[in-house]
């Protein structure tokens, strides 16, 4: 294999790697993981972002201490917006679940949340902030004096309702096998 064709090949796993990372990536970390000199994987990563630049890419590659991450180009943060506003509507399985508990259970606690779906809840109250579906109504009056959520006005307009009360009935499923 000649040197053109594998630094092309390193700098698609590099793109690939920084693509899908969620935090920026250490060189130390490619380093260790590619056994690839750090001095070549700065030029490499150093050529990749010159090539996003030149040609005004969407995506930038920024340098943050000795660490590499992908980001959308800020000149283009509008079209984001927009694309954002129009597909941004759609509510995972988990997030529904977790506002479903909330809007039932309010005010109530993130342990509490996790302790009804027996799973890690973060990313859905997260996402459900962020769609200004819920907020926090205060800290409840516990060592630690965790937040407390609730549902907002966002979520009576997004679901069609005036009031909490116009939430159908949960269904007991304990007395309904009772019967």
């Amino acid at each position: 294999m000649n040197l053109f064709t594998q630094r092309e090949q390193i700098k698609g796993v590099l793109e690939s790697l920084l693509f899908v990372a969620e935090k920026p990536l250490s060189i130390k970390f490619l380093h260790t993981m590619l056994n690839i000199p750090e001095t070549y994987l700065k030029e490499v990563i150093n050529e990749l972002a010159e090539e996003y630049r030149a040609r005004n890419s969407g995506i930038m590659i920024i340098k943050m201490e000795d660490s590499y991450q992908m980001l959308t180009n800020p000149q283009y943060a509008e079209w984001i917006k927009i694309f954002k506003q129009h597909t941004n509507n759609k509510l995972s399985e988990q997030a529904l679940e977790t506002l479903a508990i909330i809007a039932y259970k309010q005010p109530i606690t993130k342990a509490e949340i996790e302790k009804i779906r027996g799973v890690n809840s973060d990313y859905a109250i997260k996402t459900l902030i962020e769609k200004k579906l819920i907020k926090i109504v205060g800290k409840k009056e516990v060592p630690g004096r965790p937040f407390l959520y609730g549902t907002t006005k966002e979520f009576l307009k997004t679901f069609g309702i005036s009031s909490l009360n116009e939430l159908p009935a949960v269904f007991d499923f304990n007395n309904a096998n009772a019967a």
